[in-house]
């Protein structure tokens, strides 16, 4: 079987992986430890079905939001039941982690870090990827992460769901108004996570990218410059949501179990 991609005969022939001498494997390892962290710890999160609603605040993770099924716990259904009982081995959160799990595992940058760091294609520039052949997005399954900006719009309903759900989490204990470190956490969240959403290049194209002439569209021009502005730092708002996402989750996974209490600044 005739060689291909960098060992193909019309290459250049050269026997070292690479002539890099620096660290230059640092970088996809750590991502990809991130990545896959984030996708064993949400996985394991969803099918626990349990510990995401804490009732004294109304606090309710992401990963549950919106929470629709009668086997939700209650007063977490802020937006009613929608189905009947699911089946123990069935995630609550199925609508949301389909949809957002959509939305980042097709996202730009997403792709660029799963390429390098999981796949090695190629892990970083000047080293050789292992695989034989390349085919780009042409083929499935990957021909389906074109189907991000649809991903996207979805991420919009759910940023507005949780900011609805932030919204719920300024509860007292008494039933009043009332903030407690959960409430900052949460909301420290919303903003990574609308900083990343609007920061997406799905999002910068919808806004302006198909426009001829800005002059005719100036509302729509200050949304293109202001996504704009944000789209540099796109990885950037990428990565951080991700740690907020999880340590939100898991405070209040900790408040829901029982570990701890949460600290009240008011009532």
């Amino acid at each position: 079987m005739a060689a291909t991609g960098v060992d193909s005969p019309g290459r250049a022939q050269i026997g070292l992986k690479t002539a890099r001498t620096d660290r230059w494997w640092l970088a996809p390892l750590r991502i990809g430890v991130v990545l896959a962290f984030f996708v064993i710890y949400a996985t394991v999160r969803i099918f626990m079905n349990k510990w995401y609603w804490v009732d004294a605040y109304h606090y309710l993770t992401p990963l549950y939001s919106p929470c629709v099924t009668s086997s939700c716990v209650e007063g977490s259904s802020h937006l009613g039941t929608w189905f009947g009982n699911f089946p123990r081995f069935l995630p609550f959160s199925l609508i949301t982690f389909v949809i957002l799990a959509g939305f980042r595992g097709t996202c730009y940058y997403y792709r660029k870090a799963g390429y390098r760091s999981l796949f090695f294609a190629p892990a970083a520039c000047a080293v050789p990827e292992p695989h034989k052949s390349y085919t780009g997005e042409s083929k499935f399954p990957l021909v389906t992460l074109n189907l991000h900006r649809y991903f996207f719009y979805g991420a919009l309903v759910f940023g507005l769901l949780n900011i609805y759900d932030g919204i719920q989490a300024f509860h007292g204990k008494d039933g009043g108004f009332g903030i407690g470190l959960g409430t900052l956490i949460i909301w420290i969240n919303l903003v990574a996570l609308w900083l990343y959403t609007l920061s997406c290049h799905a999002c910068r194209h919808i806004v302006g990218g198909r426009l001829k002439n800005f002059s005719k569209h100036p509302l729509r021009y200050r949304y293109w410059t202001f996504v704009s502005k944000l789209n540099p730092r796109h990885g950037t708002f990428a990565m951080t949501s991700l740690f907020t996402v999880i340590f939100t989750d898991a405070y209040i996974m900790a408040l829901s179990a029982g570990w701890f209490s949460d600290l009240r600044f008011i009532n």
